[in-house]
């Protein structure tokens, strides 16, 4: 394990750390762009990226990359909502979504507004979808930045630090302990089974707001206010 993982770690550091960061951004933009981010793992991309992390300015920059990176993508797809948005739900791929999804993006806005957009970064098939849904709704672009730049850095942040730690443990200890690499993947999995886990508690906690049939009389209350202090 430990001369697989060291021989990995290696092949990846070994990649132009320029290179290796605009990869990073490159790949956290399609995760982010309208529909792309169904099927791009961006968040792979961006682990494997931070385990070659070797200085705190490397770390800063990558994570510069990816929000950036992810701000384009979710741009994208509020421009594309804005200009396209029907066509686009209405196309071959937009059905492939399935008409329920786009139900729930569009219903989870209306009823939490701003708060979905921060939200919807953390929500399977939601982080794509929502961006789109915003465009189309007339809300302000430059609320939209508002409610989603703080969820991108905290995303990027989480992601970054959890890779770039377990492989700076694991090439400490891979001299010293024969099971060092099964550290490295513990850390690894433990974190991403805690991503899964809390993204099934947020989705449960917004439920609510998701789900057809809790209506109530504030629905358009979230956009409607912010629209007002607009």
């Amino acid at each position: 394990m430990n001369e697989f993982l060291t021989w990995l770690l290696d092949a990846v550091q070994s990649v132009d750390p320029i290179v290796r960061t605009l990869l990073a951004g490159v790949a956290i933009m399609l995760e982010t762009s309208v529909l792309i981010g169904l099927v791009v793992p961006g968040d792979t991309v961006v682990i494997v990226a931070a385990t070659a992390v070797a200085s705190p300015l490397e770390g800063i920059l990558l994570g510069l990359a990816v929000v950036i990176g992810a701000l384009i993508g979710e741009s994208i797809g509020f421009w594309l909502g804005r200009f396209l948005g029907p066509k686009i739900q209405h196309s071959w791929l937009g059905r492939r979504i399935g008409e329920e999804n786009w139900a729930r993006s569009e219903r989870y806005l209306l009823r939490r507004g701003g708060p979905a957009i921060f939200l919807s970064r953390f929500l399977p098939v939601l982080h794509s979808l929502v961006p789109l849904t915003v465009g189309m709704s007339g809300y302000p672009y430059r609320r939209f930045l508002a409610w989603t730049i703080p969820a991108c850095v905290i995303w990027a942040t989480l992601y970054i630090s959890v890779a770039a730690v377990a492989a700076g443990t694991y090439r400490q200890l891979a001299d010293q302990l024969h099971y060092a690499g099964y550290i490295f993947v513990g850390i690894i999995v433990v974190f991403l089974v805690l991503v899964f886990v809390s993204k099934k508690i947020i989705e449960r906690a917004e439920r609510k707001h998701l789900d057809h049939g809790h209506e109530h009389d504030g629905t358009r209350a979230g956009l409607v206010e912010e629209d007002v202090e607009d």
